[in-house]
């Protein structure tokens, strides 16, 4: 078989697109707000200052679930501006339901893959910070290759955060904590902001969510890593 016909393997993806019922509320903020929150995927590097008015400091949260978690944080630092990235659309709809009637204007949403979105559109050296809160941690050993935490994104990520910036972590499986915590020890041009071989004593601006409350009152444990970018 030629190389121009050979099939080409398709990327691992860390998630499965699972697209679920939206709410009428959440299919109103998509088909109403869209335009005010939302930005399409496109091949071309975004402009922060153009887009937040202002130039304000840049956090990214990769996965923000139901997005109620970012949306707090968004509230609570009207000084920084905020984008989410999530491909499943009931939590894009619902982010954008509570961004519109905390009448936010600090935040924005990019419903795309996220490893595609830092490459195509994200400029070097221009994030203040990067979230990935509680990543799907794919169980099974099998599975293990879904994990988003692999070398070539965390270099994905120090690529395009700015000098001194940080990348906040936080999981409640101990296993996928400690193969971030090592991962990350091992990775060229981060330091531990806990120390080598620590994780953070404090969640740092992240807000509990329902689901981790829930999950304590379970007994289970959640650690967060914060690591700045040299």
């Amino acid at each position: 078989m030629s190389e121009e016909n050979r099939p080409q393997q398709r990327a691992i993806r860390s998630f499965v697109l699972r697209q679920g019922r939206l709410t009428r509320a959440q299919a109103h903020a998509l088909e109403h707000h869209w335009q005010d929150y939302g930005i399409d995927y496109s091949p071309k590097l975004l402009n922060f200052s153009d887009l937040f008015d202002n130039n304000n400091d840049v956090f990214i949260e990769i996965g923000f679930g139901n997005g109620e978690s970012l949306i707090a944080q968004a509230e609570q630092y009207p000084q920084q501006n905020f984008i989410g990235i999530e491909v499943h659309g009931p939590g894009v709809g619902h982010l954008i339901h509570l961004a519109v009637k905390a009448g936010l204007d600090n935040i924005r949403v990019i419903r795309h893959d996220a490893v595609e979105v830092l490459q195509a559109m994200i400029a070097d050296d221009s994030v203040a910070q990067f979230q990935l809160f509680f990543p799907d941690p794919w169980h099974k050993k099998r599975h293990h290759k879904r994990r988003i935490m692999k070398p070539a994104f965390i270099e994905l990520i120090r690529q395009k955060l700015r000098p001194g910036g940080t990348f906040h972590m936080a999981t409640d499986w101990q296993p996928y904590a400690e193969e971030m915590l090592d991962q990350m020890d091992s990775s060229e041009g981060f330091s531990n902001t806990a120390g080598k071989g620590h994780y953070s004593p404090d969640r740092g601006q992240r807000f509990e969510t329902k689901f981790e409350r829930r999950g304590k009152r379970l007994g289970h444990g959640v650690w967060d890593l914060i690591y700045r970018k040299k």
